[in-house]
């Protein structure tokens, strides 16, 4: 698998997105068939909707200038690869690794990271993340700071 190309819009692209978003967005909700074209080729193509609902969250985040990137999650990838989707250090990774919190197989000598076990362990770890700051919100709340 190649690293992970990440999409970093620029402002046109934000605004472009936003367009784009309103009208699949409706397209999406109306439960038709969804059919793109490409600006000057005659021919259209439909989306299947899973994709159509794939494309409106990529939309969505390029509309909010957040950078997007597309992860196959029937795949595998290096403990490099993984640690920088995690954007940390890859021995920091190789903890998270042999702690168990991510599963891995060997291939050799050499650990290979399910992409689907990454992104499960992204989703603990950020429902973790956003317990942890509601608890800080309640208790600084409580007493008084907030």
């Amino acid at each position: 698998m190649n690293p992970t190309p990440v999409v970093a819009p620029a402002a046109d692209d934000v605004r472009a997105a936003a367009a784009a978003l309103d009208g699949l967005g409706a397209a999406l909700h109306s439960r038709r068939p969804v059919t793109v074209s490409v600006a000057g080729n005659p021919r259209s193509v439909a989306l299947p909707q899973v994709a159509a609902a794939a494309l409106e969250e990529i939309l969505a985040s390029l509309a909010k200038g957040h950078s997007v990137a597309l992860v196959s999650t029937g795949t595998e990838m290096t403990t490099q690869q993984a640690a920088d989707t995690l954007q940390v250090s890859r021995p920091f990774l190789i903890g998270l690794l042999d702690a168990g919190e991510i599963g891995y197989r060997m291939v050799g000598t050499h650990r290979r990271v399910r992409t689907d076990s990454l992104l499960a362990y992204m989703e603990r770890d950020g429902a973790a993340r956003a317990a942890a700051a509601d608890e800080l919100s309640a208790e600084a709340h409580a007493l008084g700071l907030a």
